[in-house]
């Protein structure tokens, strides 16, 4: 018993202490008001001091991307640090290389306000905004796959180029946390984004959104994303991707002819059944109205018995081997999992394609 009230009083004493502990910073250590630099006057801001630089930003309505709502486990919350952000903490080491320590690179939700403090923030980022959006449609495309399309009110309109993405704030038992999701969408649907998601089993995000309907509200940030698609019609664009990888795919592929109807564009994508396939009637049609598209899906899985199908078979990269010619000038996207962009990669390469021709999305 003397050992049990001795463990009892120890704890006591120990939550005793640590709340001590907290109460003394929140009263005894207080930074005032700091001044937050961005750009080099570009675009000053007065702040309270001994709160986190990603909350500042947020705050002040400059959206900086991350994912884990600012618990320093996801990475994307990199920005240029050059005065007043202390020194890089263990818990920004997992996510910088030493070239990204060297140029001043830091987790924006790791970084305290304590002094003021310099940094230099790409245009695009200061251009992204928060949405607010109503669903217009969820229609299932597959078992597991959703598209859900939204129509924006406020602002009503989005400047977005292919390839980029959004930040959709769905709800958690530990309060609002942002997710990342490609738009779907064209680049001249201003006033609507599309989102192609896949269910991830206990998902915060993909659950949420599958769980909408028409009617429904939803917020995101957006958007985000440095891929600039090729202006030269000559060069040719190759798509390839797999499941939710279908995305940006679509946003490219509708962009491009109805900028570009005569350029040649290639899309290759894979599935494990033809359960998993989607929207290949609309590319048909889509080809057959531009001939210089080509459509090449391919299925991983054997064919089960009574399973019909008169398309490619195998992993994707090899029907990419296949029915591409070498040393034609290309740029490539691709969205899927790491050994599909590794294996793809290669074969571009083999291809010619250069790496500063091949943009990817891992997920």
């Amino acid at each position: 018993m003397v050992y049990v009230w001795s463990i009892v009083c120890f704890a006591g004493l120990v939550m005793a202490l640590a709340t001590l502990l907290m109460v003394a910073a929140r009263v005894l250590v207080n930074y005032g008001v700091c001044k937050l630099d961005i750009n080099a006057g570009e675009k000053p801001l007065e702040v309270e001091g001994g709160q986190t630089l990603l909350s500042a930003l947020y705050a002040n309505e400059i959206f900086i991307p991350s994912a884990c709502g600012g618990k320093g486990s996801c990475g994307h919350c990199k920005i240029t640090v050059t005065g007043g952000g202390g020194p890089v903490l263990p818990t920004e080491t997992p996510y910088l290389d030493r070239k990204e320590i060297r140029a001043n690179l830091r987790l924006a939700c790791q970084v305290k306000i304590r002094e003021d403090v310099f940094v230099r923030i790409p245009a695009d980022l200061l251009n992204v905004k928060m949405f607010d959006a109503t669903v217009a449609s969820a229609t299932q495309l597959t078992h597991d796959i959703k598209e859900i399309r939204m129509k924006l009110d406020e602002p009503a309109e989005i400047s977005q180029r292919p390839g980029q993405y959004v930040q959709v704030q769905a709800p958690s038992d530990e309060g609002p946390v942002f997710r990342a999701y490609s738009i779907s969408s064209a680049a001249h649907e201003p006033d609507v984004v599309e989102l192609v998601v896949r269910l991830v089993p206990d998902g915060i995000g993909s659950t949420y959104l599958h769980n909408l309907n028409p009617g429904d509200k939803v917020n995101f940030t957006g958007p985000y994303g440095e891929f600039y698609l090729n202006e030269d019609p000559s060069v040719e664009i190759v798509c390839v991707g797999g499941g939710c990888g279908m995305a940006p795919m679509k946003n490219i592929i509708d962009t491009l002819y109805h900028r570009w109807p005569e350029r040649t564009c290639w899309l290759f994508f894979g599935c494990r059944t033809t359960q998993d396939v989607f929207y290949l009637d609309r590319w048909q049609k889509l080809a057959e109205q531009h001939p210089n598209f080509h459509v090449i899906y391919a299925l991983s899985d054997k064919l089960q018995d009574g399973e019909k199908w008169d398309g490619e078979t195998g992993f994707i990269h090899l029907s990419v081997d296949k029915y591409l010619e070498e040393g034609i000038p290309r740029q490539a996207f691709l969205c899927g999992p790491p050994l599909m962009i590794e294996a793809v990669t290669r074969t571009l390469t083999a291809k010619g394609l250069k790496p500063e021709d091949i943009f990817y999305d891992e997920f």
